[in-house]
């Protein structure tokens, strides 16, 4: 196919796509005029039947759980589809060498860049650890936390070398992270399963609103659901920077 031809058939789809963007956004209910029945009956029994306060994290990980297992492994069979295909182009043993690594820095990183970076490791981590493990009481929970937490390694990509960034994050250790997290979450439901008779029905204690230890099964969900993202996100940072510093080695780069 041309490039004429693909461009054609991009404008196309664009033009369809934004009609119905439109038309969508059109029929949207007016700011306030809000009618969503199964809203209030969550905001009614959120807090009563399961004890979290955070009624977002109630909805994926408790009322919808199996939804959000769809969901978690979309992620997981998209940064497969990367690994698979980064690995192929290159080959499975093709990855950059220890001097290769240990001389790429990022790209006109100034000396306040690391500075600041170095800064931005730590806090990074314990922002995504409170925010996996707080999941069911304040806004937050495992999706948003493993973001964060894949986003301190890579900090220490932009304060310094790329090798310093795998020596923290090592390949093995994202891989793992990834499938365990992916798996740990299907253990939960199980867990449901075996012990409560229902597919993710919550099997533990409830506790008290507003404590730690409380909303029973949600913590160990936004746990594995944050092991999960942020060791997707780690495994396709990695497949990309490894890509780049083969491109830079190979004829032609620099």
């Amino acid at each position: 196919m041309s490039r004429r031809a693909r461009l054609v058939m991009f404008g196309l789809a664009g033009a369809g796509f934004g009609v119905v963007l439109v038309l969508g956004l059109a029929g949207l209910p007016a700011f306030g005029d809000y009618k969503g029945v199964y809203g209030n009956v969550i905001n009614g029994i959120g807090v009563t039947e399961r004890r979290a306060t955070d009624l977002v994290t109630a909805l994926n990980f408790d009322f919808r759980a199996f939804d959000t297992l769809g969901e978690e492994f979309i992620l997981f069979t998209s940064v497969l589809g990367v690994v698979l295909i980064l690995r192929q182009m290159r080959g499975e043993q093709d990855r950059p060498s220890q001097r290769e690594a240990e001389e790429h820095s990022f790209a006109g990183a100034s000396a306040a860049l690391r500075a600041l970076s170095l800064v931005l490791i730590p806090m990074l981590l314990a922002l995504g650890v409170y925010v996996v493990v707080h999941g069911a009481l304040t806004p937050g929970g495992g999706f948003q936390g493993g973001v964060i937490l894949a986003a301190g390694p890579l900090a220490v990509f932009l304060a310094g070398r790329y090798l310093r960034m795998k020596t923290v994050a090592p390949t093995i250790v994202e891989e793992l992270g990834d499938a365990i997290g992916a798996a740990g979450y299907a253990l939960v439901g199980l867990g449901g399963l075996v012990f409560a008779g229902v597919f993710f029905k919550n099997f533990l204690p409830l506790g008290i609103p507003g404590h730690l230890l409380s909303a029973g099964q949600l913590p160990l969900a936004s746990i594995a659901v944050g092991l999960e993202v942020s060791g997707a996100f780690l495994v396709a940072f990695s497949e990309f920077l490894d890509q780049a510093l083969v491109v830079r080695s190979g004829p032609g780069g620099s």
